[in-house]
């Protein structure tokens, strides 16, 4: 990920859904000006969802998702039905193509109940106007059965109406969280802020890894001043300082370390408790701790993360945190792992769900992962907030994000 590139998780996510060759494919190639899709008469020529990170004006930074027909058949047909369903937990903003001839079926009706029930912005396109345009009729129906969402007739070919489109994208786009920063509120221009970003086997070489790059930008957007350091320089790094900073943030994987040579009274925390009150719910992720002092022999564990990467001999996810719980709480527990878009669908069967970060996550997905588990009745918890409890230090890390969590830090 480039320093110049805005993260796939801070883009706003914009998925088409329709039947077979109802013009998805062309409609995305006409929107970005590109040849972005596979565009063919044969019907089910997209047999996944694909997705492309795009810049779109005036809407900004996108990423657009071609998913398969909705009336795709047979024993794969519905596989992968259920594939550009999955897609709906992560879209901002969805687009229902239509063609006039064919107009609101049952497969369109289905999918249109999963949008309102999921409260996702909507926008009704009638594709190829050129060749058939809509009737009054049709355009009515289309509005009724969409609930009120605007409904559009463009053409993909002479590209009528895309312009328009375009505008009712960054109309229909939510809002994009200018209140919500993942540091920059906690500070005050000129503040200074110590980063502890270990440099080992699992950094990328050449550059950081995400989380530690959206927090840099943050800071330096609060007017505020980044202090980059590695655990072994940390104690020269704070005694260089004239003043004490504002605040330390770590990677959760050196929390003992940090914590010994940060003054107490120096607000603490990590990068993934950042990304977990700014993506997620900070809140029911610290209540997600009580579970583990009830955890059993034979327990299973689910670690999941929202990207897939190169696994190390000390994997964070996959070795660290495993030997870390079993040893802190002495039992014998089973561990699954996911990564990337896998996610299960019935988590019923574990006892615990630890999470990443979710940096390379949207807002929308990283809290469709968390209502799941509550809806499951599966504690949650994220790497940060993990550690620091099994560390002891839990409330002090909590610390810097104010009273409103003195409610569910006694845990």
């Amino acid at each position: 990920m480039s320093l110049n590139t805005t993260p796939q998780g801070e883009r706003v996510h914009i998925a088409l859904f329709g039947r077979r060759n109802v013009g998805k494919s062309s409609l995305i190639n006409a929107l970005t000006g590109q040849e972005v899709a596979i565009v063919s008469e044969i019907k089910g020529t997209t047999t996944d969802p694909v997705s492309k990170a795009m810049e779109l004006l005036p809407l900004g930074p996108v990423m657009i998702f071609d998913t398969p027909g909705l009336d795709d058949e047979g024993a794969l047909g519905v596989l992968r039905i259920e594939r550009t369903r999955d897609v709906l937990n992560k879209t901002d903003v969805a687009i229902l193509v239509l063609e006039a001839e064919s107009g609101i079926g049952a497969c369109e009706r289905d999918i249109l109940t999963l949008v309102r029930a999921k409260g996702i912005p909507l926008l009704t396109v009638f594709n190829k106007a050129d060749l058939q345009p809509p009737s009054p009729d049709a355009l009515r129906q289309a509005a009724e059965e969409s609930g009120g969402a605007p409904v559009l007739a463009v053409s993909s070919t002479t590209r009528a109406g895309i312009e328009a489109l375009k505008r009712a994208l960054a109309e229909a786009a939510p809002d994009d969280g200018s209140d919500t920063r993942l540091i920059g509120d906690l500070l005050h221009p000129g503040d200074v802020v110590v980063l502890v970003t270990p440099i080992d086997a699992a950094a990328p070489k050449g550059r950081m890894i995400l989380p530690q790059q959206q927090t840099v930008r943050d800071i330096l957007e609060a007017g505020a001043l980044a202090l980059v350091t590695r655990e072994v320089e940390l104690r020269a790094a704070l005694a260089a300082l004239a003043h004490p900073p504002r605040m330390v943030v770590t990677d959760s994987q050196v929390f003992a370390k940090v914590a010994a040579e940060t003054p107490r009274e120096v607000p603490l925390t990590s990068f993934s408790m950042l990304f977990s009150r700014y993506k997620g719910d900070l809140a029911e992720q610290v209540r997600g701790t009580q579970a583990v002092a009830a955890l059993k022999d034979g327990d299973r564990i689910l670690v999941a993360e929202g990207c897939t990467h190169h696994r190390q001999c000390d994997d964070i996810g996959t070795v660290k945190i495993p030997r870390w719980l079993r040893q802190h709480t002495g039992r014998d527990l089973v561990f699954e792992h996911t990564s990337g878009m896998t996610y299960p669908r019935d988590l019923s069967r574990f006892a615990l769900i630890i999470h990443c970060g979710g940096c390379m996550l949207n807002r929308r997905e990283m809290r469709y992962r968390i209502h799941q588990a509550k809806a499951a009745g599966v504690p949650i918890v994220n790497y940060g907030v993990l550690i620091a409890y099994m560390q002891g230090i839990l409330e002090r890390c909590l610390e810097p994000f104010g009273s409103r969590y003195s409610l569910i830090r006694s845990v």
